[in-house]
């Protein structure tokens, strides 16, 4: 007990308090789970901050069963770690946890190397712990995808030796093998090859993503994998001379794939390897060596002495595939593998340049060769970037059985293309992307593709620019009345600013859950945009399903306080997501609208996307108004330097 004259010190006793929590992280094996479970709710979370990676994974678990939350601790080190203001948009404790341990495994796997991009403060202090073989063991036993850098060869020779249970572990948990390019015939590579085994055919991992140009690269990551197909010239390069046969046993879709891989390069070849350019392979020539590519006996070769080998090794089945720099050569490998990829059920395609007519009708050819399969599983493509919008329609007619396509259109004027007629079946398809460079486009090829798809429930269109002649009208009245199962809409930068009334009619005629109409001028034309924004808001209000709302990038300024209007009145607006970012909203109309959201309080806690608004303009009033709302919002802020601001403002007038 303090005496009457006496005042406490709270400075001494938040001293005293910091000294007990860095204790606790320092003698957390002696202080044990338990001893701190028992700590007062308040002081746990006090604690928490203070903990090490491993010790904050450990707790994890019991914390929630207490109903205590470790969400701010994963994305506050994730903000850090990324030397970024903002939140980070990770939804779920679970989520954050594992970019944290995907960003750190990362780091510490391949040896603390600037090049990864994570050299921070945050890294800096907490070496120490990170650098154990705990934390490789935790980590190992959280993420789900593994980032292959061959270039860094000695780690995976670790991972075959020393370091074997924590390979043990990825190959349990891993999801996804994200592999940057490599060349498959240096001898360096062999225990990458090993590991890229061990995590695709013996493990879990069954989304492929392929961060190269060399065709060899990607032959021998898809053979076996899913497709019957190998190409013979490369085979023929790679088989300079075989030493087993190993044949990959039938699966589900009956698949048989020739012989394995071996390839011989002598020792002075072995820096130089064998040169990706398809074009080039048949004129190599490669002297003998001990290398070789069989995954099969790459595992025999790395299995310990005293283990015991475990016969005929399987074969993986890829299931999704991600080709981030899609060459002609890795094109043409790929057509040739997709007509008996039965296992692929989404293929995503990033090219190096804008792929031409022919390429796109080649692959089309490949698709509808797979499509007339009734082992056919690909019901996912996304691709980027075509040259004309037209060409979509014969993805679509190659392949009727999709049910999600996204496309990047480049249109340039002076390349010819050859006619399109698109078909008129119904489609499958429930979610569509089309994103266009802001060109001039025929809306009819997209109004024909929505015509044709009763079951589309989400859409996303970008950057559309209509004819001379023609509106966005057009679009919206085609979604009124063909695409009464939408439940997903956004619609970026494209200029709505005639088109009130056909936005108003859409509401009316869907059940709409997540809409998003970010940077479409809304306001643009106007004449009341007060009066248009109340509508619009009334509108809103009738649809109960709504629970996602974007006006980003609409230059609402001073008119952001009629949105409060969405939670008044005896029927309020569901929406627990509005995102009013980049609406040069200043700090006084801000205030403005946190009064009103006061007074009109949402059912339900509102996350609020604040970011880049120029609240440095007045921090003062600014922060009185996040203040206000942070009672009942969680909201999504930044800094943001208001010559940036004014400049991206302009940019985008």
């Amino acid at each position: 007990m303090y005496g009457a004259d006496h005042k406490p010190d709270y400075g001494n006793q938040m001293c005293l308090k910091k000294m007990c929590f860095q204790a606790v992280r320092k003698h957390f094996a002696a202080v044990s789970t338990e001893a701190v479970l028992d700590l007062p709710t308040a002081l746990i979370k006090d604690l928490l901050p203070h903990l090490t990676v491993c010790q904050l994974d450990e707790l994890q678990p019991s914390l929630n069963r207490k109903g205590i939350s470790t969400y701010s601790e994963w994305v506050g080190i994730l903000a850090e770690m990324c030397k970024r203001d903002r939140v980070l948009d990770f939804h779920t404790e679970e989520e954050a946890k594992h970019e944290v341990m995907r960003r750190l495994f990362t780091f510490v796997f391949y040896g603390f190397r600037k090049g990864l991009g994570l050299r921070n403060g945050f890294v800096n202090r907490n070496a120490a712990n990170l650098n154990t073989p705990s934390f490789l063991w935790a980590a190992a036993n959280c993420i789900r995808r593994f980032l292959v850098i061959a270039s860094l060869h000695e780690p995976f020779h670790r991972l075959t030796a020393e370091q074997r249970p924590v390979l043990n572990l990825l190959e349990k948990h891993v999801r996804i093998v994200d592999v940057s390019q490599f060349d498959v015939s240096k001898k360096k590579t062999q225990a990458v090859l090993y590991v890229l085994h061990r995590l695709i055919d013996h493990g879990a991992a069954k989304e492929l993503i392929v961060d190269g140009q060399c065709p060899i690269m990607l032959v021998w990551l898809l053979h076996g994998r899913g497709s019957q197909y190998v190409d013979s010239k490369l085979v023929n390069l790679m088989h300079s001379k075989c030493c087993t046969s190993q044949t990959p046993p039938s699966g589900a879709d009956g698949a048989m794939c020739t012989s394995s891989f071996e390839t011989k390069t002598s020792d002075d070849m072995d820096d130089k390897g064998i040169p990706c350019k398809l074009s080039k392979l048949d004129n190599v020539e490669v002297d003998e060596s001990d290398l070789t590519l069989d995954p099969q006996v790459l595992c025999q070769a790395f299995t310990p002495c005293d283990g015991s080998p475990a016969g005929v090794c399987s074969w993986g089945q890829i299931e999704s595939l991600e080709i981030r720099q899609c060459s002609p050569e890795n094109l043409r490998v790929l057509n040739s593998s997709l007509p008996t990829f039965f296992s692929l059920r989404s293929l995503t395609l990033h090219s190096i340049s804008t792929f031409t007519d022919l390429d796109v009708f080649d692959m089309a050819r490949a698709l509808k060769q797979l499509s007339e399969s009734s082992s056919n599983s690909l019901v996912d493509l996304s691709i980027s970037v075509l040259p004309h919008i037209e060409l979509m329609d014969s993805l679509l007619d190659a392949s009727p059985n999709l049910t999600s396509l996204c496309v990047k259109v480049q249109t340039f004027f002076w390349a010819p293309h050859f006619a399109v007629h698109p078909a008129e079946s119904e489609l499958r398809i429930e979610k569509l992307t089309i994103k266009v460079a802001q060109v001039p486009t025929d809306l009819d090829y997209v109004t024909s593709v929505l015509k044709r798809s009763p079951h589309l429930a989400s859409l996303h269109v970008a950057g559309l620019r209509p004819l001379t002649g023609s509106s966005q009208s057009q679009l919206l009245t085609t979604l009124a009345e063909s695409n009464r199962s939408l439940r997903s809409l956004n619609l970026e930068d494209l200029n709505l600013s005639e088109c009130l009334p056909e936005i108003l009619k859409l509401l009316k005629a869907h059940t709409l859950e997540e809409l998003r109409l970010n940077d479409c001028r809304l306001l643009e034309k106007w004449t009341d945009k007060q009066e248009g924004l109340q509508q619009l808001v009334a509108a809103l209000k009738a649809v109960p399903s709504l629970h996602t709302l974007g006006m980003a990038q609409n230059r609402l300024a001073k008119n952001v306080c009629v949105l409060a209007e969405l939670f008044s009145g005896s029927s309020p607006s569901s929406v627990r997501r509005l995102d009013l970012s980049s609406n040069f909203i200043q700090p006084a109309e801000l205030l403005e609208f946190s009064k009103a959201l006061r007074t009109h309080r949402p059912l339900h806690q509102l996350t609020l996307d604040l970011r880049r608004n120029p609240g440095d303009r007045d921090l003062h009033t600014w922060n009185i108004a996040l203040s206000r709302l942070r009672s009942f919002c969680v909201l999504l802020v930044e800094s943001w330097n208001s010559t940036n601001m004014m400049a991206d403002h302009i940019s985008n007038m």
